[in-house]
């Protein structure tokens, strides 16, 4: 072998040596480091609260990210926000698992290009398949069939929820057995649809069932709050909105721009969701809603999900994800409001999965009434999804 071989031999192998190291501790740094705590468990409630919440018969919640990171989710992790052990202990009936498919660089609220892409080389370091480095729609389904294999193998504990059929059926089996916990899939971002209409008809094969139209910048169906433009629906935005509709996709609102907002109203024929907000009359800035929105999306019939870190709620303990919670009560009414944690979305939750009851607990020092609880804790999102996901 010659010389040249040899100094060519050793790059490569040194090359696949640091690949394989990097695969192996990188994907864990990076999740401990961008999805920590205000409050981290134990969590110590009064006997009142405890009390409700575990008479509590569903619990969901509109938005988790688990999904982006390289976390086996059957499995009880000591970092992040949530997994599948975590979510039966906390009596949490059903998450919504939103996939994230583009970041831009230098993340911010108040304007992003879509011009670059932070999530090619993590998606790399975890191994994911060559397929969904570069492709949007491909990442999206990768994450997908990852939520369906994590049913395949948790023992029946854990569930993917694709219709009122087989949420019914989830139902008659939980009322039994509180030990089981279910799922179902959202995007985040329509950007993952890349142009086309067709992509769907595939995603909603793969088990999708909301789909955020935007998420931090401006895309091919309209603007974000984030964005540069910050534009109403785009042509093909109207058009996916109406393909969206006719296979009873969920309508996500998260992100839009206000342009973009009235737009999707302007046609929805159906409810709309915002997983995943806080609102501009406890906490004003650029991601949250208005008074004139929070009216409007309960006019549609619509579902608003109280997020629970400092950049939504202006504040970092479960008496101000109440206080948004019972603002936007006051204003639309309790059957309109749910919980959208952001659980695992690259952010510092003010708790994880298991801190759920002290919401129960500071909704109760707020005066809210037991009833009005267990509708924002998830009665009024299973009412929505037995109302609306396909038939």
């Amino acid at each position: 072998m010659s010389l040249t071989r040899k100094i060519l031999l050793i790059i490569l192998v040194t090359l696949v040596l640091v690949y394989i190291l990097a695969r192996l501790i990188a994907p864990q740094l990076i999740d401990k480091q961008y999805n920590t705590l205000v409050h981290a468990a134990p969590y110590q409630v009064s006997n009142e609260a405890q009390q409700l919440y575990d008479s509590l018969e569903f619990v969901a919640d509109l938005h988790s990210d688990v999904l982006l990171w390289d976390r086996d989710i059957l499995k009880l992790n000591n970092y992040g926000h949530e997994d599948i052990p975590r979510m039966l202990e906390a009596n949490l009936a059903l998450q919504a698992f939103t996939i994230v498919n583009k970041v831009p660089s230098g993340l911010n609220f108040k304007r992003n290009s879509a011009s670059s892409d932070q999530l090619t080389l993590p998606f790399i370091l975890q191994g994911r398949p060559i397929s969904s480095w570069f492709d949007l729609t491909e990442r999206v389904l990768d994450q997908s069939q990852n939520l369906h294999q994590f049913s395949q193998k948790s023992g029946g504990k854990f569930t993917v929820i694709t219709s009122k059929m087989s949420l019914k059926s989830y139902l008659a089996k939980r009322k039994t057995n509180k030990q089981l916990t279910a799922g179902f899939l959202g995007i985040e971002g329509a950007q993952a649809l890349q142009g086309s209409l067709e992509n769907i008809d595939i995603v909603y094969k793969a088990g999708v069932r909301m789909i955020g139209l935007t998420h931090f910048f401006d895309n091919e169906l309209g603007g974000s709050a984030h964005g540069v433009a910050q534009q109403g629906l785009t042509s093909f935005g109207r058009k996916a909105v109406k393909a969206m509709e006719k296979k009873n996709i969920l309508i996500d609102l998260s992100h839009a721009s206000p342009q973009m907002v009235d737009d999707v109203l302007d046609i929805a024929q159906n409810p709309v969701i915002v997983s995943h907000t806080g609102v501009k009359g406890t906490c004003n800035n650029v991601r949250n809603l208005s008074d004139n929105h929070l009216k409007r999306i309960a006019d549609n019939g619509g579902l608003v999900g109280i997020a629970m870190f400092k950049q939504t709620v202006c504040g970092t303990e479960p008496r101000d994800i109440a206080k948004a919670i019972i603002y936007t009560r006051n204003l639309v009414g309790v059957e309109h409001v749910a919980l959208g944690s952001d659980f695992d979305g690259a952010v510092k939750s003010i708790i994880e999965v298991r801190g759920l009851p002290t919401i129960v607990e500071a909704l109760l020092a707020q005066g809210m009434p037991e009833q009005e609880i267990r509708q924002v804790m998830g009665d009024n999102v299973r009412n929505f999804l037995l109302t609306n996901l396909p038939n």
